[in-house]
């Protein structure tokens, strides 16, 4: 596909080169080829369809949390994380209190439940960004390094042990200013462009920004989240980059870097791609999510009057918290330690749960598992 330059490298004091972005959006970016322009059709479409689809779920609320916690996960991952989505519901709750890395995954849940409840009131921008970054980085395990909620007033890189023998050299930050201004203007900008195509670029111009000191990836990959509802094409957060970013990760972050390297329609390929997969994926979960719900709903009902009311409240339960013990079971339905017993117990007879194998018959936890598996 044709090059097209965004920017150049300007040699800095330090004998290294910075990249410095021309004025944000390059005119040639946005003629886009046909092929492209078609891809973004097919994708919106599909964004739309999921919408719809979401929206007549009896409790959207729970395909969220779980669609969350799976993009919080894949998120952290890309950054280095270990913890599963799995110990992340677990600390959620208070199951493990061993929070090692999966804290990391928490904060990603703060910092995107924060932001859906200030969008009601603040649009995406560069104000809206740092308070992101804040909720993201503040008190988490690197924030001595962060500056949380504040742009860098220090240079950084990216790769290598020092900025001489560093991969990719961002804006300085005493010139970072203007292009983040620029960025701000296109993510208003509303007739350009088709806003998936916006939002494809405005990710990708940020983290060739790169604007804080850490937590970049994080903060970008929610920001194609919040524009996503900013531009009205979701009207809750129901598609989620980040497993797709995971699961094709050195792709993602050779598409990046040849993005600033002129590679821009090889970018925005890669992101339609993730967008129109992600959908289509994000559609099979809702009509499988569905049919799990069902047929277990049906099973509880066919149980005695007072046996099937505590159990249904169980159920719900689970869907926001597939991953329970005893003795969240009994404070959840309101049990005796024998009656939560008794529950997990009823559930497993009618394989809903699964016991987690464990070294300790201390309080054993159990999975919702067929649920679980519908989003992983």
């Amino acid at each position: 596909m044709k090059k097209i330059s965004i920017g150049k490298y300007i040699q800095q004091a330090n004998n290294y080169k910075a990249f410095i972005p021309d004025n944000f959006p390059v005119d040639a970016m946005l003629h886009i080829p046909q092929n492209l322009l078609n891809k973004a059709v097919l994708a919106e479409r599909l964004l739309g369809k999921l919408d719809g689809i979401t929206q007549t779920l009896p409790d959207v609320g729970f395909f969220i949390k779980m669609f969350s916690y799976k993009d919080a996960t894949s998120s952290s991952q890309i950054e280095g994380t270990q913890a599963t989505m799995a110990e992340a519901l677990e600390l959620s709750v208070k199951i493990n209190d061993n929070e090692t890395d999966a804290s990391d995954i928490i904060f990603y849940i703060k910092a995107l439940n924060y932001g859906q409840k200030r969008l009601e009131d603040l649009p995406v921008s560069l104000r809206f960004i740092k308070e992101i970054h804040k909720k993201l980085m503040e008190g988490a395990r690197s924030t001595h390094y962060s500056d949380p909620g504040e742009f860098r007033k220090s240079q950084n890189w990216l790769g290598g042990l020092t900025i001489q023998q560093a991969s990719f050299v961002p804006t300085p930050h005493d010139q970072m200013q203007d292009k983040l201004s620029d960025l701000e203007r296109f993510l208003h900008n509303k007739i350009s462009t088709l806003p998936v195509i916006n939002i494809a670029y405005s990710h990708a111009q940020f983290e060739t920004i790169h604007p804080f000191l850490d937590g970049n990836g994080r903060v970008g990959r929610l920001l194609i989240t919040f524009l996503l509802q900013h531009n009205q094409i979701l009207e809750k957060p129901v598609l989620f980059l980040s497993s797709f970013f995971k699961k094709h990760q050195n792709l993602y972050y050779q598409k990046l870097n040849n993005y600033h390297e002129g590679n821009v329609f090889e970018w925005l390929e890669f992101f339609l791609d993730g967008v129109i997969e992600t959908a289509q994926e994000s559609i099979n979960v809702s009509q499988t999510v569905r049919k799990i719900k069902e047929k277990d709903m049906q099973k509880i009902q066919f149980l005695g009057k007072r046996e099937s009311e505590k159990t249904m409240k169980a159920l719900i339960y689970l869907f926001s918290n597939p991953i329970v013990t005893n003795s969240k079971i009994a404070e959840v339905v309101g049990l005796s330690r024998q009656g939560s017993v008794n529950m997990t117990n009823r559930l497993k007879g009618l394989d809903i749960l699964k016991e987690i194998p464990s070294k300790t018959n201390y309080d054993k936890k159990y999975i919702y598992q067929e649920y679980y598996n519908a989003f992983i």
